[in-house]
């Protein structure tokens, strides 16, 4: 069962159940995958559905970060429990230490030693990490192994 489906399914569920935090997430989600569809002409791949909601991921962690330092805690705190239902739709995130190995694995193969070459590492650990890593995230830990 592809994720659209999974995500319909458990949407129909959390209405019955009267999860209204649950519906509204998952209502956004699926009208993300429902327009990113329409914008691709097509069905959309698993890995294009995981990038979807990667994304949704990504302006709820945003959101949490501009809530708090804005002092708005209880905004804050609901952004966080949207996030932690669509992580059940998100692959696994990676631990820092396999970030760090795939990583390090990237600068010995293409001997990167300085800022310079970050591009180039970046631009071969996105694709490896995609959906399981955060892009900010894989940027602090290129910058700290080549600072190293």
């Amino acid at each position: 069962m592809n994720l659209t489906s999974q995500i319909k399914d458990n949407l129909k569920k959390a209405i019955k159940q009267g999860n209204s935090l649950e519906v509204s997430v998952l209502r956004m989600s699926s009208a993300a995958l429902h327009n990113a569809k329409i914008a691709k002409g097509k069905d959309l791949s698993e890995e294009e559905e995981i990038e979807v909601l990667s994304h949704e991921a990504k302006k709820r962690r945003e959101s949490i970060e501009a809530y708090e330092k804005g002092g708005r805690e209880e905004m804050a705190e609901k952004e966080k429990k949207e996030l932690e239902i669509l992580k059940e739709y998100l692959p696994e995130q990676l631990s820092e230490e396999e970030l760090e190995d795939i990583v390090r694995e990237k600068v010995e193969e293409f001997g990167a030693s300085s800022k310079a070459d970050m591009g180039r590492v970046m631009g071969a650990v996105m694709p490896k990490v995609k959906g399981r890593a955060d892009g900010n995230r894989v940027k602090e830990v290129v910058l700290g192994i080549l600072e190293e």
